[in-house]
């Protein structure tokens, strides 16, 4: 069995810390690791090394390349430049299906928290032996939703079909993007929905000839590049021609078009979170909504309900009398704000564009 770990989204409602040059997957987020070394480290009890890769944006070659030393160089795959997750997905796949065809593969994104990792473990096991057997399937894993979330998808899921080593398998109704909040609620109450974490296994010869049918022209495109894989003239050939299609999201082209026939649901709660926002890391690491996180040298007094981290060793943060505030210290930007206004911090970044401050994005 093979694993995919996609590495390339930028991260910005996470800044300051998360910047073009370094995103938030990259970044020490949970004690002195980064979300991409925990998205390999809690694979490790059940992969080799020799069978996870990594797919990621070719700016980022030496940063992955550092932190995720025990994986082997050619499980690099990187892209020329950022082209959305379809056409990615579809050269990882296009080359993985040269050699490995129908060996099951895991696709998994760098950037989560799972913190029931022997559950999570367990699921990837037992999917990977009915891909093993059902290669032209598909099997989703998803998420029981611990709320009605507005801003995450959702997988529809009908009834049981079968249960293996305490893993129960569910028909696939199709994907739903993120509900306003009043459907959000319909989907809570009804039982029949899971959060979409964008996880599945199944094989790479699947997902490629999904592409050949659904999405021709980043087929085409990317065999044509691949006709150049193995080759001196590969990378070259690469960068000339990878931004020739559309970039467009894989759901869109592929997951939500698939025969449903074909797909299978894992529904279970294996304490994940998208630490896509700094509102999003306290609530994943928080025993209670009160609680205070904090990272670093950090000193509170009278603090309640807020996240405060500093990434400045020499430097004491100090919080007096604060209640849902988050406060990020870097070198060089200090950010401060109420934990309901986070949502206003990618577009306040995205107004730095073309000003003195674009350096710091």
């Amino acid at each position: 069995m093979k694993a995919v770990i996609f590495a390339g989204g930028s991260g910005t409602r996470l800044w300051p810390l998360s910047r073009k040059k370094s995103p938030k997957q990259f970044e020490k987020l949970i004690g002195n690791k980064s979300t991409l070394q925990l998205a390999v480290e809690r694979l490790i009890p059940l992969f080799k090394a020799k069978d996870i890769y990594l797919s990621t944006n070719i700016i980022y070659k030496n940063i992955v390349r550092n932190q995720l030393k025990i994986i082997p160089a050619e499980n690099f795959i990187f892209e020329p430049e950022k082209k959305d997750v379809g056409p990615a997905i579809a050269l990882v796949m296009g080359i993985l299906s040269k050699h490995y065809p129908n060996e099951p593969i895991t696709i998994l994104w760098s950037d989560h928290l799972v913190k029931k990792v022997n559950s999570f473990n367990k699921i990837l096991k037992e999917a990977g032996k009915y891909i093993e057997k059902n290669p032209k399937k598909i099997v989703f894993i998803a998420h029981k939703p611990r709320y009605p979330s507005d801003n995450l998808g959702y997988i529809h899921f009908s009834k049981k079909k079968f249960t293996a080593n305490n893993v129960s398998f569910y028909g696939f109704e199709g994907l739903k993007y993120k509900p306003d909040e009043e459907t959000a609620k319909k989907f809570f109450k009804s039982g029949q929905y899971a959060w979409n974490l964008g996880y599945f296994v199944t094989t790479a010869s699947f997902i490629y000839n999904a592409f050949k049918q659904l999405a021709p022209n980043i087929y085409k495109n990317t065999e044509n590049i691949l006709l150049h894989y193995g080759k001196s003239d590969y990378n070259s050939f690469l960068t000339k021609n990878y931004g020739k299609v559309e970039g467009i999201n894989f759901d869109n082209a592929i997951l939500e078009n698939l025969d449903k026939k074909n797909a299978l649901v894992v529904v279970e709660d294996i304490g994940w979170s998208d630490l896509g926002a700094w509102e999003a890391l306290k609530e994943a690491l928080e025993n209670n909504p009160l609680e205070n996180v904090t990272h670093g040298n950090v000193v509170l007094e009278q603090v309640k309900d807020s996240l405060i981290y500093n990434y400045e060793d020499k430097k004491l943060v100090v919080g007096l009398d604060l209640n849902e505030n988050i406060v990020v210290n870097t070198d060089d930007v200090v950010l401060v704000t109420k934990k309901t206004s986070i949502g206003k911090l990618q577009q306040l970044v995205k107004s730095f564009q073309g000003t003195k401050h674009e350096k710091l994005t």
